[in-house]
């Protein structure tokens, strides 16, 4: 089936089923309509529920006003119509929203007030976590999940609605009965309500598996596509109106030390160039933009040949970040063809010691050659990706980000007067948050004060240059999204307060007489993590010894999944 269109008034175009003897199945998304359509993933999963006759499944969207009660989509039904309510997470902010979600359609947030319902049914729906950050760290959201899956969808969909499918036509089930049978037969279902946490002076010293379940629970990978992820549901009301999106595979080989999603997609997959033409052809021939996720780990040969065939079919390109060492160029050409004029590279660390230390492996020459080409190929507006407050940066490091910025619009300036207008530059600076099952997980956050004096000290770097702005994150809401990455199910018990009250996080936090500090800290390399309850395949020692290596500056070579197996995942 092809990619289907779509309004928020009137989606005439979307899947519609008869509820009778159907299973009724809801994704929940803690993002607006808007937000939430540009979502990919969302789009693969609602695709692939709707493939089986024996499901009827709908979307809910956080409303746009706090005021309305949440209601599907297709039908304008409540949450509590249906069986069952996947929520989908790509991040860790998502959590208060979607708590908020469910609280506004009249549902028991925590679980365990749940599981005094017998049954799984309309009315007492089993609530279901999935998404990226729940497979990082799912654990802030455990009091409120009923079951999570961690891993990826179409892999683990089959066997999960199996067991639906079985509970729905046998009547009403135990509900404690199928969230076991869900926690031993279900490769990837975690069931939080069999695992019991155990803490010593506010550590973590033992997971304890209970009913014979597995621990820890292995997460589950598509092993190969034979068709690229693109866009099944096409919409302008949306953030990314009118573009169809395909993906270039999953996870990356470049082996960022700070990168969640480069550790816990292992092992990479880069989908041939076949299959992503393959799911190139699904676009309308009236949608010529076409947006490419993954850019940053593509192999430049089938980048070379993607760029061919959108350029054969008149197509324009967008992307949100280039890897200044992908750049060939055919794709080249397909920018200037694009008529882009703006684009991004990432250089991440400022200065060539700290790109040394996440492994970026990025020199500046590299990033210099990038920015000219990109210029030359009709880019008139070039945002620089940075990090601060990342292990050991000094005053020195961040100096040698301002000079980068300075060379790199002096290597632009003699293309932008050329053709009549210099190319400004955007110096997006991100302060860095350490991610569960990365090299750096055991490292500490900066701190808000050291942040914030990072940044005035970048201020006055680049005040009066021309051509040059600066935007910058919030660095008391990367403290708290990194107290939620590294979180435990204590943390995720003061998220209700949070979601139901009028007070920060902070206050809150303070009222329960809990520590963020407690959780942003360095770890040591035997502590047990709360995370540790799943496994990405990826050996503890090996991300300690990368840990040891980044702080030594030491870089480490891409995956090689042939005959790789130092992180474990391969073996």
């Amino acid at each position: 089936m092809g990619p289907i269109r779509a309004t928020r008034r009137n989606e005439t175009g979307t899947i519609r089923k008869k509820w009778t003897g159907r299973l009724p199945v809801a994704l929940l998304f803690p993002n607006t309509y808007r937000l939430a359509m540009s979502n990919l993933g969302m789009q693969l999963v609602y695709s692939l529920l709707n493939e089986y006759p024996e499901i009827v499944c709908e979307r809910v969207f956080l409303p746009d006003s706090p005021s309305m009660s949440p209601r599907s989509i297709e039908s304008s039904r409540p949450l509590q119509d249906f069986s069952v309510l996947f929520c989908a997470l790509s991040f860790e902010q998502d959590y208060v929203n979607l708590l908020r979600l469910l609280l506004a359609g009249d549902m028991e947030p925590f679980a365990a007030k749940r599981r005094k319902v017998e049954g799984v049914e309309p009315g007492s729906p089993l609530v279901i976590g999935g998404g990226v950050a729940t497979f990082i760290n799912p654990e802030p959201l455990a009091p409120f999940m009923d079951a999570f899956l961690v891993g990826e969808a179409e892999p683990m969909l089959p066997l999960l609605l199996k067991y639906f499918f079985y509970a729905f036509h046998k009547g009403v089930p135990r509900r404690q009965d199928i969230l076991l049978n869900m926690a031993r037969e279900v490769p990837g279902c975690y069931v939080p309500e069999f695992y019991e946490m155990q803490y010593s002076e506010e550590k973590l010293v033992e997971i304890t598996a209970m009913k014979q379940v597995p621990l820890p629970v292995q997460k589950v990978t598509l092993s190969d596509s034979e068709r690229a992820g693109y866009s099944t549901l096409l919409t302008a009301d949306t953030e990314f109106s009118n573009l169809f999106l395909a993906e270039l595979g999953r996870g990356c080989s470049r082996g960022c030390r700070f990168c969640a999603a480069g550790f816990v997609y292992r092992p990479p997959r880069l989908w041939t160039a076949d299959a992503i033409i393959t799911a190139l052809q699904e676009k309308p021939d009236e949608i010529k933009r076409v947006g490419l996720l993954g850019m940053e780990m593509a192999d430049s040969t089938d980048l070379a040949k993607v760029s061919h065939f959108l350029n054969n079919a008149s197509c324009s390109l967008s992307f949100s970040s280039l890897r200044a060492d992908a750049i060939s160029d055919k794709l080249l050409g397909l920018l200037a063809n694009s008529d882009l004029k703006t684009a991004a590279i990432a250089p991440d660390g400022g200065s060539e010691r700290l790109r040394r230390l996440i492994n970026k492996n990025l020199n500046e020459e590299e990033l210099l050659w990038a920015a000219e080409h990109l210029v030359q190929a009709g880019v008139s507006h070039l945002k620089l990706y940075f990090m601060i407050g990342l292990p050991t940066e000094t005053d020195e490091d961040l100096q040698e980000l301002a000079g980068l910025t300075f060379k790199i619009r002096q290597h632009i300036a003699p293309s932008g007067r050329k053709r009549g207008r210099l190319c400004d530059l955007t110096v997006s600076l991100n302060s860095f948050v350490p991610k569960a099952w990365t090299p750096f997980q055991y490292c500490a956050f900066a701190g808000v004060s050291e942040l914030k004096r990072k940044i005035k000290f970048l201020r006055k770097q680049f005040a009066g240059q021309a051509n040059i702005k600066m935007n910058v994150d919030k660095p008391d809401n990367a403290f708290f999204q990194a107290v939620l990455a590294r979180g435990d199910r204590r943390v995720g018990e003061l998220l209700f307060d949070i979601a139901t009250s009028n007070r920060n996080w902070r206050q809150v936090f303070r009222q329960h007489g809990v520590e963020p500090e407690d959780y942003v800290r360095e770890r040591q390399k035997e502590e047990m993590m709360p995370w540790q309850v799943i496994s990405h395949g990826i050996k503890p020692l090996y991300l300690w010894t990368e840990y040891q290596r980044a702080l030594s500056e030491k870089t480490t070579s891409p995956c090689d999944t042939a005959k790789c197996t130092r992180c474990g995942v391969c073996q």
